[in-house]
């Protein structure tokens, strides 16, 4: 009988969002298609103001950017301030699920891009302090890279935007059900407990569920913190560390590995330590 009850929840809550959800990714897909390439070629030349061009730019509805941009950095056309603005300020699928409950998360997009400019170019100062007699070489042009790792969307924009909900709602119907389940198991009260009454643990996981290189982990995050089960901090830990595939990306192509394992921990790093800022201070109130 409770598993019956769990899945008809599940189904029904899922249910009231796809037609949402589907108007969103119509419009970010319109949005995308519109744009062409004409994102990744401005952040590729966008110099000094690196940092500034790619968090405005992450926060922007495009078709695997953060993946572009990773393979623009292992071609040594971006810098390491620039990449890690676009990762931090990159929302992947919080912004369409979100819409698809009727909020429009500005000040989450707003601190995630504060938090990806400033990180940006403190990094390229400190990198270039530190590095300013080993430069890196560009071993490839902007065209290269971007025919190899940028996501061509050749689909009109309303198949892909169904191809879009369809995947996402496949990783919403699974995760609700076991949200569903765990709440007729545990309690929602208890569930809260354990998820918003430790600050720092919340955080921390987070923050490694954030880590995840697909677009499930920021649907579980996002879904938790409208369900009341994770707060502010946590929230943005997870946000700021997701950089969807372009982890992956990064480590199939960057070389040394060793950068990419620097740039790693420094991406977890602000992540963690603006979510616990978050979420022990007035910000997180803020955020709602």
């Amino acid at each position: 009988m409770m598993i019956r009850d769990v899945i008809l929840d599940t189904l029904l809550d899922v249910a009231k969002l796809v037609p949402f959800l589907y108007l969103a990714y119509l419009l970010m897909e319109f949005l995308e298609h519109r744009a062409g390439g004409a994102t990744e070629r401005l952040l590729s030349r966008s110099g000094k103001v690196g940092p500034l061009v790619g968090g405005a730019m992450g926060l922007l509805p495009q078709c695997g950017f953060s993946a572009a941009a990773s393979g623009l950095y292992a071609g040594r056309i971006l810098t390491t301030g620039t990449l890690l603005a676009v990762y931090l300020s990159t929302s992947d699928e919080m912004l369409p699920i979100m819409i698809s409950h009727g909020i429009f998360p500005w000040k989450i997009l707003l601190a995630k891009f504060a938090v990806g400019v400033t990180a940006g170019f403190a990094v390229d100062v400190f990198t270039a302090l530190i590095f300013r007699n080993r430069p890196r070489k560009p071993t490839g042009s902007f065209e290269e890279i971007c025919e190899r790792e940028h996501c061509h969307c050749e689909d009109h924009f309303a198949l892909s935007a169904l191809k879009h909900t369809l995947r996402i709602l496949v990783f919403l119907l699974l995760f609700t059900f076991a949200l569903n389940l765990t709440v007729a198991l545990l309690g929602e009260e208890k569930l809260a407990t354990v998820l918003t009454g430790r600050p720092f643990l919340g955080t921390f996981l987070a923050s490694l569920v954030g880590l995840l290189p697909n677009c499930a982990s920021s649907v579980v995050l996002t879904e938790l913190y409208l369900d009341g089960l994770l707060g502010a901090g946590p929230l943005l830990a997870g946000l700021l560390v997701n950089a969807g595939v372009g982890l992956l990306v990064l480590f199939r192509n960057n070389r040394p590995v060793w950068d990419s394992f620097r740039i790693l921990g420094t991406l977890w790093g602000f992540g963690v330590g603006v979510g616990l800022l978050t979420e022990l201070t007035a910000i997180g109130a803020w955020i709602g």
